[in-house]
């Protein structure tokens, strides 16, 4: 169930991080899924780092920073696709 769990976080944060971002991605939906794992895996280390891991109720702290994380990764991989896919193109 875990990655099950995963997925559906990664692809939740990365749809929330696209429509955050300014602009236009054109990175695919499976590309934004990971990025979103990703972020998401960054935030709770992140969060781990600042002791607010485990809180009593809803862990908004965390939450913020898998959101944060998952910005940065989704950007960080829409610019890559887009740099590879526009390499392909003119090739």
């Amino acid at each position: 169930m875990g990655w099950l769990w995963a997925i559906i976080v990664g692809f939740v944060l990365g749809l929330i991080a696209k429509a955050i971002i300014p602009g236009k991605q054109h990175s695919p939906l499976w590309l934004t899924t990971i990025c979103g794992i990703v972020g998401a895996l960054i935030g709770n280390a992140l969060a781990r780092g600042f002791g607010i891991d485990e809180t009593s109720g809803i862990d908004w702290g965390r939450h913020v920073l898998q959101l944060a994380a998952a910005v940065v990764i989704v950007l960080l991989g829409d610019t890559a696709y887009t740099a590879v896919r526009g390499n392909r193109q003119r090739a």
